[in-house]
């Protein structure tokens, strides 16, 4: 038997950021408690997974994720808990080495882990050993909905700090199994936002993501009318009077029907946020957003609003989520949804060819798109999207001066430094013009010098 501290434990995370946010507070939660994090999965008395479902890939990955542990580390007790232990919780207590299986909904009971059974039992115990939501002041939630998940953090393992805002979905696309692995929407409290946000600024961050699993449906689980953009206009007046032009707000993905009047008024005005969007649009054809079961927002929408924002952000980043070869969908609407994205100002995408999911609808429908085919749309899209890339890059030569929110990875001559500029735009600092190491997490002024296969090549000026 390996000589292992019983105190030591390993995080392992699959998929979404909202995931990465969790295991962080789940690491500083055991911390505080005297558990010690181990360097590696074989040197951890107990190793958590936090599996992913999005996919039947994904729960595959989760799947070898539990065997490789008790591979490299027979003795460890392995916890498998997030949204694939949601679904098939069955399955992974099967599997070699498995001590536990929290489900998804129930992975806050974690925070305590071993403290106190009573606590676990009742699952909505945090950190602190409250709920969230009896700050005063601001929104208040219904209390017909469930509690929000008592997440908190005060640091990340990364240069750019998540701040998850809301979890759940209570909207069913067709081909999503979301809904059932978080359960339905629910939303942070503006005032344990902003504490957060003032922790980590605190801490050195220099740019906040704003995360959630769907951010169009933030506060609808209040008991008054509170959305999203009344989250980033309270942030804003909160946070910019001490941090704007030394810390920037990032948003996470946000869907086409979340653009208008409001969210450009709110964008038009803000000196915290980054000009940057990234929506979840997945197709340009209407009657395939249909299918999907997102006919509740009409794409169109997009070539006044990004015409309009264009007016008073002369420069700012667009990205999307597109699915190609969804159930269904013909050569008519692959190429709607080709020239759709061909008229709009997209500085890059996600490109994904539908895979089936398991218990969801468009998974058991019978017309399937040929996997060749669904491929070949994939590329004809990438395509698209990788010239509108290259063109993004070569105009952002001509800027004076980029600000990227610097990475500092590995030590010695291999070091590198990196990060993502305002636009979202990946940045290397080119050999002999690196900021100074202690600037990571900052946001370094920078010169683009010239564009490479993806990035561009930068030159500190600080």
């Amino acid at each position: 038997m390996r000589d292992v501290n019983d105190d030591t434990f390993f995080l392992v995370t699959l998929g979404c950021k909202v995931n990465q946010y969790e295991s962080q507070a789940l690491r500083e939660a055991w911390a505080a408690r005297g558990l010690i994090a181990a360097e590696s999965a074989k040197d951890a008395a107990t190793v958590c997974i936090s599996t992913c479902a999005v996919t039947a890939g994904a729960v595959a990955d989760g799947r070898a994720a539990v065997r490789r542990v008790h591979r490299e580390n027979p003795d460890a007790a392995i916890i498998v808990t997030g949204c694939a232990a949601q679904v098939m919780p069955g399955e992974f207590q099967k599997l070699p080495g498995v001590t536990r299986v929290v489900p998804q909904q129930n992975k806050m009971t974690l925070l305590r882990y071993g403290e106190d059974a009573s606590c676990e039992r009742e699952g909505f115990c945090g950190a602190s050993g409250g709920v969230q939501g009896s700050e005063g002041g601001g929104p208040q939630r219904d209390t017909e909905t469930p509690p929000y998940p008592p997440f908190t953090i005060t640091e990340y393992d990364r240069s750019r700090a998540i701040v998850k805002v809301q979890d759940g979905c209570s909207h069913r696309c067709t081909y999503c199994i979301v809904p059932l692995t978080r359960g339905t929407s629910r939303s942070r409290l503006p005032e344990a936002t902003l504490d957060e946000a003032k922790r980590l600024l605190k801490a050195g961050f220099r740019e906040l993501v704003l995360n959630g699993i769907n951010l169009a449906q933030y506060g609808r689980d209040f008991a008054h009318e509170h959305d999203f953009w009344d989250l980033v206009a309270f942030l804003e007046a909160e946070l910019a009077p001490e941090w704007a032009g030394c810390a920037r707000i990032r948003l996470s993905s946000l869907e086409p029907g979340q653009l208008g009047p409001k969210a450009l008024d709110v964008l038009g005005r803000s000196l915290l946020v980054a000009p940057h969007l990234h929506l979840s649009l997945q197709s340009g054809a209407k009657n395939v957003l249909r299918r999907m079961g997102r006919g509740h927002y009409d794409p169109d929408i997009l070539h006044g609003f990004c015409a309009a924002l264009g007016e008073k952000l002369p420069r700012f980043g667009l990205g999307a989520d597109i699915l190609t070869g969804f159930p269904g969908e013909t050569e008519e609407d692959a190429a709607t949804t080709e020239a759709f994205c061909a008229a709009l100002p997209f500085s890059y995408a996600h490109v994904f060819p539908y895979s089936r999911r398991p218990g969801t609808p468009a998974a058991a429908w019978r017309d399937q798109v040929d996997s060749g085919v669904k491929k070949e749309r994939a590329a004809r899209l990438r395509a698209i999207f990788d010239a509108k890339s290259r063109r993004f890059l070569e105009d952002s030569l001509a800027l004076p001066v980029v600000r990227v929110a610097c990475e500092v990875s590995g030590e010695g001559a291999a070091r590198t430094f990196s990060g993502v500029d305002e636009c979202y735009v990946e940045c290397r600092f080119m050999k002999g013009h690196e900021p100074d190491a202690s600037r990571s997490r900052s946001l370094v002024a920078a010169k683009p010098e010239a564009a490479g296969d993806g990035w561009l090549w930068v030159k500190s000026l600080e």
